[in-house]
């Protein structure tokens, strides 16, 4: 699974259709209120797909990120109702668009006991008939994000009680179940479709002690070296008890946010302060530890701020493809202005924003001409680094 040993730069980013990824925003879970949150309803993607789909032409966009609503489909267990499903594999198959589909995006079925074995059971099962359904669709070769962020929602809905299933103090205990899950939902998906890859998600971050004294360091880069055990639990080489072996690490997503960097116990560091770290290096140790074929799997930000933060992970990226970092794409997130989770605030984050009353959807023009010109650079990037290994390979 090293990338970076077969063949020479432009083979190495080859395995999705387009290098920059549309992410629809897709979160499903119930708020501490108990409010059921669906993004791809509040968006309007659900409605309009064909035509969000449509767009992306525009943008020589052929890839996206998009999700499953687990809770809509099996609404009683073991009886599936692919209503809400089918239309967004039709419109991805019409346009030609390939998906990394999340099957479990925060939310699950009422009925549901997360912390019971059911869970795992149930889930492993929903995903063996997801694989079935995209089979029978003529997708042959699918890409799954099979639970989406396990670090992030092992500390949301499990220390601090921030969405469902609101539980404090028992964060490590969900990871684990969250990491059981996983494994279990791969197994199942492989029994039906042997060419399936997956995309394990999870953010990128860097926490520093701001007093550098010596005890508050030792709890800063154990913070910060948290944000791998996700993917060492999946690997076994944590808790090998809970199943994990190496190849269920297949590709690694890397969320990737202006707020992704913090000091311990403290406040945000800002882009350009001292302390700030380079996505650059903390991608090139990424792929050192794992040796995975990486994806920035979200990156996005809000506002006047999309436009300088998209040039920053373009050039952090180009840095680490010239360092041999073997980054298969940018997934712009989330493409579509969205409602808050908290408080349905209207969040201008998006290529394109909220749809009228036809489905159409205006653009935000800086950030899609800016989008429009990442193929070009990264090819450009790429015929350099083949130059160069030209030259270091003549006699």
């Amino acid at each position: 699974m090293n990338a970076q040993t077969q063949g020479g730069p432009r083979e190495q980013i080859s395995l999705f259709d387009s290098f920059v990824m549309a992410g629809y925003e897709c979160s499903s879970q119930r708020r501490q209120d108990g409010q059921r949150l669906d993004l791809l309803e509040s968006t309007g993607h659900a409605r309009w797909v064909d035509k969000d789909y449509r767009q992306l032409a525009g943008l020589n966009v052929r890839c996206a990120r998009d999700g499953l609503r687990w809770h809509l489909i099996e609404r009683s267990p073991g009886r599936y109702d692919w209503s809400s499903l089918l239309p967004m594999l039709r419109a991805a198959r019409e346009h030609s668009l390939q998906v990394i589909w999340d099957l479990c995006h925060y939310g699950y079925p009422d009925d549901l006991d997360i912390w019971r074995p059911s869970f795992i059971d149930r889930f492993a099962r929903f995903a063996g008939e997801v694989a079935k359904l995209m089979s029978d669709e003529g997708i042959q070769r699918p890409f799954y994000s099979p639970v989406n962020e396990i670090s992030f929602w092992s500390w949301a809905g499990g220390d601090v009680g921030y969405f469902n299933p609101n539980a404090c103090g028992r964060g490590q205990e969900l990871k684990h179940q969250l990491v059981r899950a996983s494994i279990a939902a791969i197994e199942a998906i492989r029994e039906r479709a042997p060419a399936a890859r997956f995309v394990q998600c999870d953010p990128l971050i860097n926490v520093v002690s701001a007093s550098r004294r010596s005890e508050e360091i030792d709890h800063a880069e154990r913070y910060r070296l948290a944000q791998f055990e996700a993917w060492d639990l999946l690997t076994g080489r944590q808790w090998p008890g809970l199943g994990g072996q190496e190849h269920y690490l297949d590709i690694i997503g890397a969320n990737f946010y202006p707020h992704n960097q913090w000091y311990f116990q403290g406040d945000r560091i800002m882009r350009g302060a001292p302390d700030y770290r380079p996505l650059a290096g903390m991608l090139k140790e990424l792929h050192q530890r794992y040796q995975r074929p990486l994806l920035i799997s979200e990156t996005g930000a809000e506002d006047q701020a999309r436009v300088p933060w998209l040039s920053y992970v373009v050039e952090q990226v180009l840095t680490a493809l010239r360092r041999g970092v073997p980054v298969q794409g940018i997934c712009w997130y989330p493409f579509l202005d969205y409602p808050g989770w908290d408080d349905g605030r209207y969040c201008p984050t998006g290529v394109f924003g909220y749809p009228d009353g036809e489905g159409e959807r205006a653009p935000f023009h800086p950030l899609h001409m800016q989008l429009q010109a990442v193929p070009d650079r990264v090819r450009a990037c790429l015929r350099e680094l083949d130059r160069l290994q030209s030259a270091r390979q003549r006699p």
